[in-house]
């Protein structure tokens, strides 16, 4: 079994002590977090060791992997002092607070020799596994748009960040898992309804390589929780309901005719309803099994940092275009 800690056991982290309890390939050897209450009582309903001091718990127990859910501010930082100590880590998304702190931890990793892993938990959905396993098989056809609509109340336990870091890195990120490619520019509307600090809704465009486009909306102001994605393509529409896991694909009765022996696309009418089977399975216990089965294995993390910093790159660029209203161009990627 891997020995593993959690670093940070607030809401999201402590899903993460819960799951590494439960995994047969893992040992939750320690947690901390700030709070000395809540350190106590995770390690208390864990019986592992509880500290508020990371250092002195990563000193004692030496961990061979630790997860980082800790606010955004202090991901680098903390990150950094696990790779000292030896540990590969598992960073809860945004893999940083700046795309220059997201780079150096990159680099220090791959110094380190130890496995960087971002915890972008929707491509652990089996709805949207699913659905990725359709698009590479050529099921839907050439792919033209991916909307997302992810929207509901403010989350207290958000503080240091806006929706655009806090949901819409979601979307960027699974539509780069469905299309395999990053995108190569990006709009984006902005407004501060109810939080001044920072903005609670988000309405962006996204532009592929491939031709496909993306289309984001996202709040904090809805009282209903809404979590759909729809991918439109030659042969019809999946729509996905993210938290029941469901997918129906809306095909397209008259997509093709053949001219002269070639296959041309004509046009789109309803064709019929048909809805797939999944298999249920809780996407946070799939990506922290993935993530520690690459430990033992010595493979790749299936989410590495460079996929973090992509998706990164793409959120700050709808923030600067919401913030300023004009297109914005991803970044040059930078070279290690």
């Amino acid at each position: 079994m891997v020995r593993v800690a959690v670093i940070g056991v607030g809401s999201m982290g402590k899903n993460h002590a819960r799951i590494f309890h439960e995994l047969e390939t893992a040992e939750l050897v320690a947690i901390v977090d700030a709070d000395p209450a809540c350190a106590q009582e995770i390690g208390d309903r864990f019986q592992v060791p509880a500290y508020t001091d990371c250092g002195l718990m990563l000193a004692e127990q030496q961990p061979e992997a630790v997860s980082i859910a800790v606010p955004t501010i202090f991901h680098e930082s903390t990150a950094a002092l696990a790779l000292s100590h030896g540990a590969h880590i598992l960073v809860e998304k945004p893999l940083a607070a700046t795309l220059e702190e997201a780079e150096r931890l990159i680099v220090l990793a791959a110094q380190a020799e130890r496995q960087l892993m971002v915890g972008q938990i929707l491509r652990f959905n089996p709805a949207y596994q699913a659905v990725k396993a359709k698009i590479d098989a050529g099921e839907l056809g050439k792919v033209f748009q991916i909307i997302t609509r992810r929207m509901g109340p403010y989350p207290a336990r958000i503080r240091d960040v806006g929706v655009v870091l806090d949901l819409a890195a979601h979307d960027v990120d699974l539509m780069r898992f469905l299309l395999a490619e990053s995108p190569i520019d990006q709009w984006a509307e902005l407004s501060w309804n109810i939080h001044s600090e920072y903005e609670d809704l988000l309405l962006g465009v996204l532009s592929f390589p491939n031709g496909a486009k993306g289309a984001i909306e996202t709040n904090w102001l809805s009282p209903k929780r809404i979590r759909e994605v729809m991918v439109l393509g030659e042969r019809g529409m999946y729509y996905i309901d993210e938290a029941k896991q469901t997918i129906e694909f809306y095909s397209n009765g008259t997509e093709y005719h053949f001219d002269n022996g070639m296959r041309q696309f004509r046009g789109v009418s309803e064709g019929p309803v048909e809805r797939y089977e999944v298999i249920y399975q809780e996407p946070l216990k799939a990506e922290l099994a993935a993530f520690v089965d690459s430990i033992a294995r010595g493979v790749p993390v299936p989410v590495t940092g460079e996929d973090g910093l992509e998706a990164m790159r793409s959120v700050y660029a709808l923030l600067s275009s919401g913030q300023s209203s004009r297109l914005e161009a991803a970044p040059l990627a930078p070279t290690f």
